[in-house]
């Protein structure tokens, strides 16, 4: 697991360059199939449309890409979008740019800005989460150290998911990878050695807009 940029919400925006429109359509995608399926989608969408180009990147750690001009000239579309999602850094994204032909052609220098454009104004409207690999901890211990131990998950940029009261607490909480060792040896500190600590499944954490999140994947 790596850290990276992942599409949270998705987006859409708009240019016109000379009558021209470029319509940019933005969306995750974890799988090839669920990109040509969006892909796809678009297209039936927008089927009186001069041009579906698009782009795509699949994969957090070794990214299979694709792109297509779809009957653009060679290179100034499907490309440019394809540059585009490799300079933003997001994984697992699929942009398709839609082109209404406006009636003026705009040779292939402009065919390329239009597309980069586009495709960056449709990044621009869409919400992305930095994903940072956390581990599932599991802590029990006795309601006398509870509240050091609170803090310190609090001050350590770990995630609680849920306290269980019974004779003894049980938290479930979510701490970044990078630091576990650090959040533990701390607890280990604070309560001198009273708290149990299990680790679980890995996972994603980020977080949207003030709140923090938990991806499976």
């Amino acid at each position: 697991m790596i850290s990276h940029k992942a599409v949270y919400a998705p987006g859409t925006g708009e240019i016109v360059e000379k009558k021209s429109r470029f319509i940019a359509h933005v969306r995750s995608a974890a799988t090839l199939e669920e990109a040509q399926a969006f892909i796809e989608e678009i297209k039936k969408q927008y089927w009186d449309a001069r041009h579906n180009c698009y782009a795509f990147s699949v994969g957090t750690e070794h990214p299979v890409t694709r792109f297509s001009d779809d009957g653009e000239p060679g290179g100034t579309a499907g490309k440019p979008i394809l540059e585009v999602i490799l300079g933003s850094g997001i994984r697992n994204i699929v942009i398709v740019v839609t082109r209404y032909f406006g009636g003026t052609l705009l040779g292939t220098g402009g065919l390329v800005r239009a597309y980069t454009e586009a495709s960056r104004e449709g990044i621009r409207n869409t919400t992305v989460v930095e994903k940072i690999p956390g581990i599932r901890m599991r802590l029990s211990t006795d309601y006398t150290d509870l509240g050091k131990i609170q803090y310190i998950l609090a001050s350590g940029d770990a995630m609680t998911e849920d306290t269980i009261y019974t004779d003894q607490v049980m938290i479930l909480a979510v701490f970044p990878l990078s630091t576990k060792d650090n959040l533990c040896k701390k607890l280990v500190e604070a309560t001198s050695g009273r708290v149990k600590m299990e680790e679980d499944d890995q996972v994603y954490m980020g977080e949207v807009v003030g709140e923090k999140l938990i991806f499976e994947e």
